[in-house]
């Protein structure tokens, strides 16, 4: 079988990839060389690492350089007054009477410097002043009396993306698509102060135009986070967040997150299995072998680092974590998930596959790499499924189904889904106390599963 990119040029092994043309600029060379060591077992071992890192240095040089964005008035009355401290005057300067004053004539000299690159109008003031211009003049006339003006919500998702999104791209377009629909309604450069209710439901109105409730609630769930940032960042005290507490839609008639999928039946199961075994890339298969085996969210198997399985415990497990490539949906989702019969198998062969690497998956240990996972496990499933609600997340739904059907407390199925209702004791005890409960958990359900897998719709 020929791997791409894979090169033997002597008694090494490497990783060698042209740069298209037109990205050789960006990237400031022709060729991606990645060495892969002496072996061909150490090359195939790092290849998976060494593609995804030649794949995500081609996709960023791909990416097209955005346009800055234009300064908002609040970024202007800011830069204005750094750059008025930076040519050396006072900032605590607001003004004076006295015709000598040092300060003043100097600030004087400068405002007629930037006034005489302009025309004047019959008034003698600058036509078409720049924004930028107009807002040092200020700074420079009226010192502490230039009053910054009232931060808009465009102010406010810039904050939100500097201090909350940061590098996240996938967040940034969920960020950038929310804020498309409230433009539709209300302009961005509206001070968030003035937003009020009837504003916050004609914006929730319009989202729920060919959208669902749920996708309109996680948008709306973003818009208050981004308020709320704003409030305390901006200190904008005693304004109340327009958005919070608006609802979306009849929750009676909500169709609950379980009727969304079904869940695999035996024969669907094993078939599926089958074919992935049989076609699909070797960490794939492992992929999908530690999902069945432990009912883990794909994000939370392919974020899996070395150092998250824990082979040689007492209860080999993997620990579900909160890092930089896989950010956890909440507190009930950090947890112990013990490791029993295929998936410790699996396991194995995972920390067995990967070289001296930090990701366990390293083709996938990256920003949308879980989506990148589901598309090649998708494939594989509706090649062996025709019901379009069974999907690879339904091998979670049956891990559900299985737990509950083994009797088992709601408490401890929580412990190994990482589902959480709230309750005030879910996290006393000791870790191993819940590792054990886990443990025993998952052993009967699989137990169960192996004996008289659901048939019926989830």
């Amino acid at each position: 079988m020929t791997i791409p990119y894979l090169q033997k040029r002597g008694n090494h092994w490497r990783y060698r990839r042209k740069v298209p043309t037109a990205l050789r600029p960006i990237i400031g060379k022709g060729e991606i060389v990645i060495p892969l060591g002496t072996t061909e077992s150490s090359a195939l071992q790092r290849y998976g690492r060494a593609h995804a890192q030649a794949e995500k240095l081609l996709t960023q040089a791909a990416k097209p350089i955005p346009a800055p964005l234009s300064p908002t008035a609040l970024d202007l009355f800011r830069a204005a007054h750094k750059e008025v401290e930076a040519m050396g005057f006072n900032p605590s300067w607001g003004g004076t009477l006295e015709p000598d004053d040092g300060e003043s004539i100097a600030r004087d000299v400068i405002i007629d410097q930037i006034i005489d690159r302009y025309k004047l109008d019959e008034n003698g003031d600058p036509l078409n002043i720049s924004p930028r211009d107009l807002a040092l003049i200020r700074a420079l006339g009226s010192g502490t009396r230039d009053t910054p003006p009232a931060p808009t919500l465009e102010d406010a998702k810039r904050l939100y993306l500097a201090e909350a999104v940061k590098d996240n791209e996938k967040r940034r377009q969920q960020l950038d698509l929310i804020f498309r629909l409230v433009s539709d309604v209300v302009k961005l450069d509206r001070p968030i102060v003035s937003i009020r209710r009837a504003d916050a439901r004609e914006v929730r109105d319009h989202m729920l135009d060919g959208r669902s409730p749920a996708s309109v609630e996680r948008y709306l769930n973003t818009l208050r986070a981004v308020i709320n940032f704003a409030i305390k960042e901006m200190d904008l005290t005693g304004f109340q967040n327009p958005f919070m507490g608006l609802p979306t839609g009849d929750k009676e008639k909500a169709v609950p997150d379980r009727r969304k999928r079904d869940v695999f039946t035996d024969d669907e199961l094993a078939r599926t299995r089958a074919y992935i075994l049989s076609n699909a890339r070797h960490d794939i298969q492992l992929i999908w072998r530690l999902m069945q085996n432990t009912g883990c969210r794909l994000a939370e198997i392919t974020g899996l680092r070395v150092e998250d399985v824990r082979l040689n415990d007492v209860i080999p497990h993997i620990a579900i974590e909160w890092h930089e490539k896989r950010r956890i949906k909440t507190l009930s989702s950090h947890r112990l998930v013990p490791l029993l019969g295929d998936a410790l198998d699996a396991a194995r062969e995972a920390l067995t596959s990967t070289a001296n690497g930090e990701a366990v998956f390293p083709a996938y240990f990256r920003e949308r790499g879980p989506d990148s996972a589901s598309a090649a496990l998708g494939k594989y499933v509706r090649a062996c499924v025709t019901n379009r609600k069974v999907t690879t997340y339904s091998l979670r739904h049956r891990m559900s189904d299985l737990l509950d059907l083994a009797g088992i407390p709601e408490a401890d199925k929580e412990l190994v889904l990482g589902h959480t209702r709230g309750k005030e004791g879910a996290n006393y005890g000791s870790e191993a106390a819940r590792l054990q409960r886990a443990h025993r958990a998952l052993e009967q359900a699989l137990s169960y599963g192996n004996k008289a897998a659901p048939r019926g719709k989830h």
